[in-house]
């Protein structure tokens, strides 16, 4: 009794001839999208579908030396705070063709250099990491292995790998001189833990600066630090509104926390901004339908995503050494800050 037949795996050849296209046509549209007119892909991609068909990339990328996937690794996935900058990012690199891997370090940097050193094993043609601050050791490794690394979310000239993001602390300065200039002198401060954070360590920075501007005295601040969440937000409000002389502002290192404060207020009977103004960081969709909305610092993530796309991209392909970018802010003043009471 003889086996019956297995299914032929199909090729690239069987989807060219059943969307009546070249095989180059074929490749172009998995590969780079970008260059074959839209009714041509569409006919292609439905005939992959139809087929089944699943390119080779292990023998593609022993071919070209390339596996066409970039690495991320992001502090966090449990909160809107890096979501808009990395799908703009994932957007670009798709239409050339490029796989994004995504891994989450919980803020962690023993995880995230574990992390780091498995998407190099895996074979990742670049990496996209968030902050500039982490072990030189790790950057010479990336080094060694001679793997394009870019950094975004912060923009330092000095960095080893090229930045393209923005300047936490002038961001922040912006915000602090608008909320002293209302006639704040008691401020709190609800922040990420500052170790290993050089974006949060950088806004904290930038408070103590404008108060330095303004001749408060240092122990007009006060601080918690605390993990990003909304449940640790509103903690740390709690905390904050026990403290004497109790604060009259409230600064959010970022707008998760922000709106974790501001439910607590309103949970512990006090009027925002009446009683206390709270502000973010970040601007993101939570900032604009809570209520009152929410005074921040807008963030231009999706041009930040696109624009680290494009250059990571470019030094992958083109083995160019990245030029670092920056971006602009601006203060968005919304319902939740006021000046204080007299």
């Amino acid at each position: 009794m003889t086996a019956p037949p297995t299914e032929r795996t199909p090729t690239l050849a069987d989807v060219a001839r059943r969307a009546g296209v070249s095989t180059a046509t074929v490749s172009r549209c998995l590969n780079t999208p970008d260059r074959v007119i839209e009714e041509t892909r569409n006919r292609v991609l439905q005939a992959v579908r139809d087929l089944g068909y699943s390119p080779n990339f292990g023998a593609r990328a022993l071919a070209a030396k390339r596996t066409n996937t970039i690495g991320a690794v992001i502090p966090t996935m449990e909160n809107a705070i890096f979501a808009r900058g990395l799908q703009a990012f994932q957007e670009e690199l798709r239409l050339k063709g490029i796989t994004l891997l995504v891994a989450s370090s919980s803020y962690r940097a023993d995880l995230e250099e574990e992390q780091i050193r498995t998407l190099v094993a895996r074979g990742a043609d670049g990496l996209f990491l968030i902050g500039a601050h982490r072990d030189p050791a790790l950057y010479d490794f990336l080094k060694r292995r001679s793997i394009p690394t870019l950094v975004a979310w912060v923009h330092d000239p000095n960095a080893p790998v090229p930045t393209i993001g923005f300047d936490n602390h002038a961001a922040m300065l912006d915000l602090a001189r608008r909320v002293i200039a209302d006639g704040h002198r008691h401020i709190g401060v609800i922040s990420a833990e500052q170790a290993g954070n050089d974006r949060a360590r950088a806004r904290v920075a930038a408070i103590r600066a404008a108060m330095d501007e303004a001749g408060l005295a240092p122990d007009a601040l006060s601080l918690v630090e605390t993990a990003y969440g909304i449940d640790e937000g509103a903690a740390a409000f709690e905390a904050l509104m026990q403290r004497t002389p109790r604060p009259t502002v409230v600064m959010c290192g970022n707008d998760v926390l922000a709106v974790g404060a501001m439910g607590r207020a309103k949970e512990m009977g006090y009027d925002v901004p009446g009683d206390v103004s709270i502000t973010g960081f970040d601007d993101i969709e939570l900032a604009k339908v809570c209520s009152p909305g929410l005074t921040t610092v807008h963030v231009p993530h999706r041009q930040m995503g696109t624009r680290a796309a494009r250059a990571l991209i470019s030094m992958v392909s083109e083995g160019t050494p990245g030029q670092g970018q920056r971006l602009d802010t601006r203060v968005v003043l919304r319902g939740s800050l006021g000046p204080p009471r007299a």
